[in-house]
């Protein structure tokens, strides 16, 4: 799944010279469209005075908390299939840029005001924060501990303005908290990974403060002019250039009912219910709930052959926690295994000859006397071709999608996948009914429809847009307050099917995104 944090405030200080006269170390920007990063070297003499150094710094703070009401059930902080990617956009105005620069990210150790000011000319709105203070509350100033928020120290520390290093008991010891971007043509989006500090933060380790984005540290203070890299702010008109922090997790489940194959490990699941909501399977007497690890026996038969596994509550978050009403089992069945299935005949010799086997599969209570659901799976033999680099045509459509949804909805899209090369030489002289074609490695992304501007990405390597399969095919969860409300959006679709990939774009079915 993929969530957006949006940013919450956002503005940049400066020491900027003004007419050679002032610096505008007391004015505040936080209501400007823009975070402007720049470095001056000797460009301006402030009262006839030598070298000069002028300079900004950003400070932006955002939501997390789409991701800590998931921590619990669907996301594993500790998970290597988790990310968090801080990014700005460049706002492309014709200026000069720098190029062949570095900028460093570090939690603040300091709350900043965002402040109402916009004169990003003269400077001339006076706010916090600024150069000189931080925030202002109940009359009560908070000062930069050294002027430009520039004063790092260790995390913990209490006279700090921004957190430089710390130990997260992590095994890494005290490490660097800096998370850097090179930018060679000056012209690039922002996209940092700052997936431990988030983490950090979530888990109470660093406090909720934002980010304090500059220069490193020896490109402030070179002789070399920057002038300058400007991003979109928070209060930019065009809504997709916000900045945000773009969340990728893994919350895929891989039911193996319809593709289940021997030789090949595969897991099934049993979802259970009361009335409308998840409710866990009971056992015994006394109704105990069936919890935990190994808490259930799947039993699979085929006439005499019978093959016993013990089953799992599932797990998922970063405490690992039990999911209410989900159950599970991993098994494999060997495609040569001798045992008979009647009288005379072994498993290994029905699968030769007839490629696939349906079992009978029964979800028992753990002494075998009772049993909670009786149902079936069809297991394939792996698919073998001679000399022959069979392919696909995929197709995608949408059981589900609605025209609209509200900014907070959270949506299962059922997904119905077709073959039309097998289709096309499928021989029928009546209707009939498909069903539905697993692809194992499908992922979607989310256009803007009317730009074809890429809003959501592809999330491959971490799994964050790959799509789960059960007995009824595909599905995936979808979170729309990951997109801007009042436009139309639609999805499509990459499929990774036989070393071949295969884009899927859907031209009808789009959708808009309420604003209430």
């Amino acid at each position: 799944m993929l969530l957006i944090c949006s940013a919450t405030k956002d503005t940049y200080i400066t020491n900027k010279i003004i007419d050679g006269t002032i610096r505008a170390t007391d004015a505040n920007v936080g209501h400007a469209g823009t975070l402007d990063l720049f470095k001056l070297y000797n460009e301006t003499r402030y009262d006839g005075s030598g070298s000069q150094f002028e300079l900004s710094r950003l400070l932006v703070a955002f939501n997390l908390l789409p991701i800590t009401v998931l921590t619990s059930s669907k996301i594993d902080l500790n998970s290597s299939n988790f990310k968090a990617t801080m990014q700005f956009f460049d706002i492309m105005t014709g200026h000069a840029v720098p190029r062949n620069f570095t900028i460093s990210a570090y939690p603040l150790s300091q709350a900043f005001d965002e402040g109402v000011g916009r004169d990003v000319i003269a400077f001339n709105d006076l706010d916090s924060a600024n150069f000189i203070t931080a925030s202002y509350t109940n009359s009560s100033v908070a000062s930069w501990y050294v002027t430009g928020a520039n004063h790092g120290g260790l995390i913990g520390s209490t006279d700090i303005d921004y957190i430089s290093s710390g130990n997260l008991n992590d095994g890494n010891g005290v490490v660097s908290f800096a998370k850097k971007q090179t930018f060679t043509d000056g012209s690039e989006d922002l996209a940092i990974d700052v997936t431990t500090l988030v983490s950090a933060t979530i888990a109470g380790q660093i406090s909720d403060l934002g980010f304090r984005l500059a220069f490193t540290g020896s490109e402030e203070t070179d002789q070399k002019t920057r002038f300058v890299k400007r991003f979109a702010s928070r209060h930019v008109a065009n809504p997709l250039l916000r900045p945000r922090i773009l969340v990728e997790f893994d919350d895929t489940i891989q039911d193996n009912h319809r593709d289940f194959l021997f030789d090949v490990s595969g897991s099934i699941f049993l979802n259970t219910f009361v009335r409308s909501s998840p409710s866990n399977l009971v056992s015994g007497s006394n109704l105990a709930a069936v919890t935990g690890l190994n808490s259930l026996l799947v039993k699979l038969s085929k006439g005499t052959f019978a093959k016993t596994v013990t089953g799992s509550q599932h797990r998922q978050g970063t405490a690992d926690a039990f999911q209410t009403g989900i159950y599970s089992a991993s098994f494999a069945i060997a495609s040569n295994d001798s045992a008979k299935f009647n009288k005379t005949e072994s498993l290994a010799k029905l699968i030769a000859t007839s490629g696939s086997v349906d079992f009978n599969v029964y979800w028992k209570s753990l002494d075998g006397t009772f049993a909670y659901h009786t149902g079936s799976l069809k297991i394939s033999r792996r698919q073998n071709y001679s000399g022959n680099f069979i392919s696909r045509e995929p197709m995608l459509n949408f059981v589900n999608l609605e025209s609209d949804y509200g900014l907070d909805d959270t949506v299962r899209f059922r997904i119905f996948g077709r073959d039309m090369e097998h289709e096309l030489n499928l021989p029928s002289k009546i209707p009939y009914k498909l069903p539905p074609i697993i692809y194992e490695q499908v992922y979607y992304r989310v256009i803007d429809r009317v730009t074809g501007v890429e809003i959501l990405p592809f999330s491959q390597t971490k799994n964050g847009t790959r799509l789960s399969t059960d007995a009824d095919g595909m599905f995936f969860d979808f979170k729309t307050q990951a997109l801007v409300s009042g436009r139309s959006y639609a999805f499509e679709f990459k499929i990774i099917e036989r070393d071949q990939t295969h884009i899927i774009k859907d031209k009808y079915h789009t959708f808009v995104i309420r604003s209430a």
